[in-house]
Parts: structure tokens; C-alpha cells; sequence
């Protein structure tokens, strides 16, 4: 990561949320696209050494993204993510969860509410994450499971990605 580009993380298990503030190096439209685009998803998303695996996604509220996150074993954590607000290249929400391979809920693990928004300022573009749950137990867990470095992780995979995207 760029050490001039901002990166904040911060847990407010009162509000139980978890706010977070990333700082890119590329126009919205190209970060906008590796949001939202399986191809550009599956190159950044998980942590190394771990890859993703779009099984489906359909870009429209009440749509799905459905993936499974692999380990260097080749072991398939499934994911989802349901779209609840979507506009192009300012806004992505959705309410993620643990799910298996059909994208049947897993109920023992947290769900987040994500809420993504996208601006850019002189050629830098701000992603804004807000994650809401139900519960403070929800973040903690998370929080234990590796999240933030998981994260933190990916997100640099993207900065990575990007200058092999621009024209």
C-alpha cells in the first residue's frame, strides 16, 4: 500500500459496527469495476494465499454474489453477499453471510450489513465501509476469525490490481 494513501479501521462495538476508510490510487470508474466485476473479484478479494471463486453474480438489488473462499489445501469456505442498494460508481450495499455451495445461510456465523461508498478527489478514490451487525458478540467473533487482517489484505491485493487495469 501507497503509505500516503489513507487507511482507517475502526470498531465501535456500542454501535456495533465496524468503520473503515480506503484510499486508492485509480479513477472510480476502474475501482468501481473491480467491485463489481467476478473477473476483477476473484483476482483481489480473499487474503493470501487464499483465491476466490465467483459460483454467480447478479448485479442488481436482490441479486446475489456468490463465492467460495480457498485455501492453499483447496478447501471451500462459501460466502454470499445479497445486494440491498446499488448505484453506479457512488453506492454498493449488501447483507453478507457464511453459506454452502447453494448459498443456504450459515446461522452459527455473524452476517454484516455492508455499506460501500465510492468518491474520488484528483484522481484518488475513497472507498467509505460501513459494516453494521446485530450484535456486539458479531464483531468480536469477526474480529477473532481475522477480519480486519484479512481485510487489510485484500484490499492491498487491489492496490496491486489496479495499475494492471488502467489504459
Amino acid at each position: 500500500m501507497n503509505p500516503t494513501l489513507l487507511f482507517d479501521f475502526v470498531v465501535n462495538k456500542e454501535s456495533k459496527a465496524i468503520h473503515i476508510t480506503r484510499e486508492f490510487a485509480a479513477n472510480l470508474e476502474l475501482v468501481w469495476q473491480a467491485w463489481t466485476t467476478p473477473e476483477l473479484l476473484n483476482q483481489w478479494w480473499a487474503p493470501k494465499p487464499y483465491h476466490i471463486e465467483t459460483k454467480t453474480l447478479d448485479l442488481k438489488v436482490g441479486g446475489i454474489w456468490l463465492y467460495a473462499m480457498i485455501s492453499p489445501e483447496n478447501e471451500k469456505m462459501w460466502c454470499k453477499a445479497d445486494y440491498k442498494a446499488i448505484e453506479t460508481n457512488k453506492l454498493l450495499s449488501w447483507l453478507d453471510a457464511f453459506c454452502d455451495e447453494n448459498g443456504n445461510e450459515n446461522t452459527n456465523k455473524p452476517r454484516s450489513l455492508w455499506t460501500n461508498n465510492f468518491t474520488e478527489e484528483k484522481g484518488i478514490t475513497t472507498v467509505s465501509i460501513a459494516l453494521e451487525h446485530d450484535k456486539p458478540e458479531d464483531i468480536e467473533m469477526m474480529i477473532k476469525m481475522g477480519f480486519k487482517e484479512g481485510l487489510t489484505m485484500a484490499l492491498g491485493n487491489l492496490d496491486e490490481l489496479l495499475p494492471t487495469l488502467k489504459k
